[in-house]
């Protein structure tokens, strides 16, 4: 049943990220073959942004040591985005060879966390993305900013809202086109996701400009949406069937479930363009390729009982 709420948005953007924040974690790396066919099922289960892949050095994520193979399978469409995250001008060069036209860089906001995913400070990390955002800004590129660690981080515990701010502010005016909060350890609550938001807007950086990115770690993960959206937001990150986790912060368990999304966005009666049966057999599916239950709530809802999420009995595209 549709019940909407007053004080939320008609339509929300699911940015998927699944085929890279979700699967880089993995250890027993998925064949370029499934991780094609995992991005053209969500795409023909109706997501129309999905974060493919990582242009960083395979020493680093050797399950994304793929990325051109991975790009070069996949069919073009017109109405779907395919971003990539890239670490570093070496990155940009990558994706610029292989046709990117969106791509994401990943930022810190804390110190801990800046030297154990980028070996930088948080200055230096800043200085290291100015070149290539300004480099695919002009070749016409859409840029994306993930602040992770935005809520708390395992190492230095709460995160000031106002250190937060300060480097989505450096991001947004390098000429980011959207910033991209991460509670990456999953740790926030509704009433610090509000304040964070307000105090976004406040800086000069608007909800419109503004996406979320939650793990479930506490089980927040939905309740911190709602309060997002009704702060403003329209674009949420997910993973379908709530696979992923970082491998830089061992306390990050997976995102959320781009099914579990979906479910509450729509009996909210918000529209995202999403077929939830094609998604939850997509989950199934990739589920069954990692050889394991799909931690989303809603697959194992909707899944047969003697599957457990594990396998798909849908079409396939």
């Amino acid at each position: 049943m549709r019940v909407p709420m007053e004080g939320l948005p008609e339509r929300v953007t699911i940015y998927e990220v699944g085929p890279r924040d979700g699967l880089q974690n993995e250890k027993t790396i998925v064949p370029v073959a499934d991780k094609a066919e995992f991005v053209v099922r969500l795409a023909d289960a109706g997501l129309r942004t999905i974060e493919t892949t990582s242009f960083v050095h395979p020493a680093w994520v050797p399950q994304l040591a793929d990325a051109e193979d991975l790009l070069g399978a996949l069919p073009r469409s017109p109405s779907a985005r395919y971003p990539a995250l890239v670490p570093n001008e070496r990155g940009l060069d990558r994706a610029l060879a292989n046709g990117v036209t969106e791509i994401a860089v990943f930022a810190s906001a804390t110190e801990s966390f800046a030297r154990r995913n980028l070996n930088r400070t948080v200055e230096e990390s800043l200085a290291m993305f100015a070149p290539v955002i300004e480099r695919a800004l002009a070749d016409g590129l859409w840029v994306r900013a993930y602040v992770s660690m935005v809520c708390g981080d395992p190492w230095e515990g709460e995160v000031p809202i106002d250190r937060v701010v300060s480097v989505a502010s450096r991001l947004a005016e390098l000429g980011c086109s959207q910033i991209s909060l991460g509670d990456t350890i999953g740790v926030g609550t509704p009433g610090q996701v509000t304040a964070l938001i307000e105090a976004m807007v406040a800086a000069g950086i608007g909800a419109e400009r503004l996406a979320v990115h939650f793990h479930d770690t506490y089980g927040q993960a939905l309740a911190n949406t709602l309060a997002a959206l009704r702060a403003g937001v329209t674009t949420v990150d997910a993973s379908a069937g709530g696979i992923g986790g970082c491998p830089y912060a061992e306390s990050a368990t997976g995102n959320l479930a781009t099914e579990d999304l979906v479910w509450m966005l729509h009996g909210l009666g918000i529209e995202t363009g999403v077929d939830l049966d094609r998604l939850v057999a997509t989950s199934r599916w990739m589920a069954g390729r990692l050889g394991r239950p799909s931690p989303s709530r809603v697959v194992q809802a909707l899944s047969p009982a003697d599957d457990g999420g594990r396998t798909s009995t849908g079409a396939s595209t």
